[in-house]
């Protein structure tokens, strides 16, 4: 039962300190494939987790800035991501989006750098990877105004409720969902879960963040995938197998990767 990470943070200290261990944990665990993502406040923790990509086996990279750093998201930032994207470790340009729950970029720099990041991916010709927390509505009207790229794009870490994943659905979005499964107070989650169709649906650690129930306040890491896997099973009524064979289908496919 092989699995895919499809988005933690590598280059984040608290793994790039363990990183030999953490990936030794993540190949024991039966994780195959990571997609680890920079967008970590600054372009170092871009090239860092490109030369992690490169080094690593069966580990990919995608870089961008995240909404928290809107901010920064000017012309020559641009200019790096795409020099950075000419590795072909590069599967993706994320994690960019909107974040109106903590609003460390006003609206407006947030929803520009956005857009800045929707052109980039189509110019390049590689997926999307989308942060949004209590922004749905106002992203899916900005990419009901240009359209999603080429590749697509997945809302990672999706802790929308029905309507809102109804609403990305609609637009042509993958949803990918991380240990908030398994906690007690996310039945909205789990209920948004249950509605995505089975060939768009993505798993992830987003470690260090997020640790899944039982583990839930220590550092997260790719090795905790398998308790996601099988809450999600759960919630969708499957075997854990299955799910694990399906997702990683899914994310193969939408970042373009041969099995």
């Amino acid at each position: 039962m092989e699995l895919f990470d499809s988005h933690c943070h590598l280059a984040d200290p608290r793994l790039y300190a363990d990183l030999e261990g953490v990936l030794a944990r993540s190949r024991a665990s039966g994780v195959g494939f990571i997609v680890s993502v920079g967008a970590l406040g600054s372009v170092e923790a871009d090239r860092l987790t490109v030369a992690i990509a490169e080094r690593c086996d069966r580990v990919f990279a995608a870089i961008a800035v995240h909404p928290h750093d809107a901010g920064a998201c000017d012309a020559a930032r641009i200019g790096e991501l795409r020099r950075l994207a000419a590795c072909p470790k590069v599967v993706a340009i994320g994690e960019t989006g909107l974040d109106f729950h903590y609003l460390k970029a006003p609206q407006e720099v947030q929803e520009s750098a956005l857009r800045a990041h929707l052109a980039l991916a189509a110019e390049l010709g590689l997926p999307l990877v989308v942060h949004c927390r209590k922004a749905e509505r106002r992203l899916a009207e900005i990419v009901g105004e240009t359209g999603l790229p080429g590749r697509g794009a997945v809302a990672h870490c999706f802790t929308g409720d029905g309507a809102a994943a109804r609403a990305l659905l609609g637009l042509g979005f993958h949803l990918s969902f991380s240990g908030i499964v398994t906690f007690r107070d996310a039945a909205p989650v789990r209920e948004s879960l249950k509605l995505v169709p089975a060939d768009r649906l993505l798993i992830e650690t987003d470690a260090p963040y997020l640790a899944p129930h039982p583990l839930r306040g220590r550092r997260n890491e790719p090795s905790y995938l398998r308790h996601t896997l099988e809450a999600a099973a759960a919630v969708r009524g499957i075997e854990p197998g299955r799910l694990a064979a399906q997702t990683r289908e899914n994310a193969l496919r939408f970042f373009g990767l041969p099995a």
